[in-house]
């Protein structure tokens, strides 16, 4: 969707939309601004349910200051307006309570972002800004105070958190890419301590800006195949993004047409919403000419040149999955049948592998052994096709998310390597040659 022909009322309606519906606000929490051309700020009212929220409910307060609208303009219009006062450069805000961000909020702690790139490059340093009345000018001096420092993020202590951004989609990405961080963290820390990113790792996400030669592509001679994966893929990244196992900024799905050319999706992309046309194919190591595809495009091209069989191949940050990418342990698969049968022995590689270090990835990653963590990365699975894919990775972010859950019930019992053999000759699946026979540090059962 392109948000900037929209009207700020339905940009900000859309906007809020997406908030509430994945539970990052309550129906009387949060608001969002955008400040227009004109000095005319277009925010979200007091007083309305936020489920219902429609663009005739949206507020304008001009520029001379007055109020045009059916409603009178959140309670918090103070702290908005101090946030512009003082950063020319913003033109948006978004405040709200979700539930991760709350809990750092009233631990009186805010996230280190550098437990991965995306979260990094999103936000940056996260500030704190101490306790203000709701809705007073207090308030709104001590959150500019910190916009006036040059932070773009900050936690509000006993409140949530107030992002901004240059337009209202930038600062949703940054509220929401800290909210995953926050809950990354939170699940981190039931196995072990999570371990951030050095600068020398940041410095690497801008080896994946590499220029690739272009291609002109004629879309008449679309083949009916290629037509298929474009919407299969569409709807595969809209369904992950709706189901959180990607988020606006995380997350690359590609699709093999044949031996000479993939599919691939773009960057910058919304994964909210992604139509057919905006997917990007790569032909014999060239991308189609007006177009930029994923910064995984090198890694996606190596396992499609390394793995005649693969399909498909996706990159993504679900929570659960990541909490055990930045404590660097592996998804143990011996928890109930599907697991094992359908992402058998889950890989480990650094966070460089992807960077400088195809060879390893490609040899990882192969139809055995379809599934790998990368360090402070997410993880990375291929399959046959993009629905095989796609199952893959549901089932590795299940059973990760299972592990997680036990552990405050005492840890989670493996299956024994009976039931893993059982399996193997059940289902004919062979052993991967490049996994132990016994996987190692798996926890015994109990006995009974």
């Amino acid at each position: 969707m392109r948000y900037e022909y929209l009207h700020p009322r339905d940009e900000l309606v859309l906007t809020m939309q997406r908030i509430y519906r994945y539970k990052m606000t309550t129906t009387s929490g949060g608001n969002l601004s955008i400040l227009d051309e004109n000095g005319d700020m277009w925010i979200t009212p007091t007083g309305v349910d936020k489920g219902t929220l429609t663009p005739n409910d949206i507020v304008c307060v001009r520029a001379d200051g007055r109020v045009e609208g059916l409603h009178q303009p959140s309670s918090e219009y103070p702290f908005h307006k101090a946030i512009y006062a003082v950063r020319r450069d913003l033109r948006a805000v978004v405040h709200a309570h979700p539930m991760a961000l709350v809990a750092f909020s009233i631990a009186h702690k805010v996230p280190d972002t550098r437990l991965f790139h995306q979260a990094w490059r999103s936000n940056g340093t996260v500030a704190f800004a101490p306790y203000g009345t709701p809705g007073s000018e207090d308030l709104g001096n001590k959150i500019a105070q910190k916009y006036a420092e040059g932070f773009d993020s900050v936690i509000l202590e006993n409140h949530g958190v107030c992002c901004g951004g240059a337009t209202l989609q930038d600062a949703f990405q940054k509220f929401e890419t800290l909210e995953v961080c926050c809950k990354v963290l939170i699940k981190a820390h039931t196995i072990g301590e999570p371990k951030y990113l050095t600068d020398q790792q940041l410095q690497l996400q801008s080896k994946s800006d590499s220029p690739i030669e272009s291609f002109e592509y004629d879309p008449t001679m679309m083949t009916i195949r290629e037509k298929d994966l474009r919407n299969q893929l569409c709807k595969f990244v809209e369904r992950g993004y709706r189901q959180g196992l990607l988020t606006t900024t995380t997350g690359t799905f590609s699709a093999r047409i044949d031996s000479e050319k993939f599919l691939i999706t773009p960057y910058p992309l919304d994964r909210h919403s992604v139509l057919p046309e905006e997917l990007v194919m790569i032909r014999k190591g060239k991308k189609e000419f007006g177009k930029h595809p994923s910064r995984a495009v090198f890694s996606h091209q190596a396992i499609y040149d390394a793995q005649p069989t693969v399909g498909a191949v996706i990159n993504a940050c679900p929570i659960n999955a990541m909490a055990f990418a930045v404590c660097h342990r592996t998804i143990d698969t011996y928890t109930i049948p599907e697991s094992y049968v359908f992402v058998r022995e889950v890989g480990l590689l650094p966070f460089e592998t992807v960077f400088n270090d195809l060879a390893t990835l490609t040899r990882a990653l192969t139809p055995q052994s379809p599934a790998t963590v990368l360090c402070n990365n997410g993880v990375m699975v291929a399959g046959e096709s993009v629905l095989a894919a796609f199952d893959k990775l549901e089932v590795l972010e299940h059973s990760a998310e299972a592990v997680l859950d036990a552990q405050p019930i005492g840890g989670h019992v493996a299956m024994s390597q009976q039931i893993i053999d059982d399996l193997i000759e059940t289902f004919h699946l062979g052993r991967p040659s490049s996994q132990p026979a016994v996987p190692r540090a798996r926890r015994k059962p109990r006995s009974r």
